[in-house]
């Protein structure tokens, strides 16, 4: 019974070892690629704003993010991949007969919904260059107000997401949807201890598993960056091997240069 027991525990330490050893080559060839990478003079088109030229790279605290900034709108990479689904939306929905509330409204998108939709309602918490003060968690909006609401990376702010998922779903018409995208950054969802400063407050770190939250919609359809064309860079090109650290503490690693965004459409029937 003793020699079985030292093979189970040398048969863990193994795994234990090949895991280790297995993360540290994959930091190693991430770290590697990042600084030894030429620079290659690749051209992307903005769909926010149709520039076509290089886009610029970013620093945050995972480091160098290529391709990350148009340079004349200054859309990031979720920018890009929310305005693509938007326009494939508009083909689906004729947007001229619809009601938008744009929670947090981005400078780049506001212009171009206020033209698009019927009626265009802004909202934030805090800001004064809205429409309306609101508190996701409790809106104060009659049921059925709404065609579209567009909340992008606002719920990783937000301890008590279920009622804001529940409130958002609740001023939505029949046959309405919402957009809802935040930072997928970790392989698995994270919950937070506390709101953390360095990251804006977040009190979360999602995991494309975040979605399965969404019970509250009667039809979610998620898209990625794998769904749209390659020449607007939807992608996040940078290095999250390094986590957790000082300026992201609960965060978990993951591994690779290139990674996802996504954006739920949730629907209300």
């Amino acid at each position: 019974m003793h020699d079985v027991s030292l093979m189970h525990r040398a048969a863990r330490a193994f795994d234990v070892a090949e895991g280790e050893a297995l993360r540290i080559a994959s930091t190693i060839e991430c770290r590697l690629s990042l600084r030894l990478s030429p620079l290659v003079r690749t051209e992307f088109c903005c769909p926010v704003c149709g520039f076509r030229g290089r886009f610029a790279n970013a620093w945050a605290m995972t480091g160098r993010r290529r391709h990350a900034y148009c340079p004349r709108c200054r859309a990031a990479e979720r920018h890009r991949l929310q305005a693509v689904v938007m326009d494939a939306l508009s083909v689906q929905h004729v947007f001229r007969s619809l009601r938008m509330l744009h929670i947090a409204p981005e400078s780049m998108f506001r212009k171009q919904f206020q033209n698009e939709f019927g009626s265009y309602v802004t909202a934030d918490l805090e800001r004064d260059d809205v429409d309306l003060q609101l508190d996701l968690t409790d809106l104060d909006v009659a049921d059925d107000s709404f065609d579209v609401v567009y909340a992008s990376h606002v719920l990783e702010h937000i301890p008590d997401d279920t009622a804001a998922r529940s409130e958002i779903a609740r001023v939505l018409r029949p046959g309405g949807f919402a957009v809802l995208p935040v930072p997928v950054v970790c392989d698995a969802t994270v919950e937070y201890p506390r709101p953390v400063a360095t990251e804006a407050w977040h009190v979360r770190a999602p995991g494309p598993d975040y979605f399965d939250r969404f019970t509250e919609f009667d039809r979610v359809d998620v898209y990625s960056s794998d769904d749209v064309a390659a020449s607007c860079q939807p992608f996040v090109y940078e290095d999250r091997s390094r986590f957790p650290s000082r300026n992201a503490p609960f965060r978990t690693p993951s591994f690779g240069l290139r990674h996802l965004d996504f954006v739920p459409v949730c629907y209300v029937e």
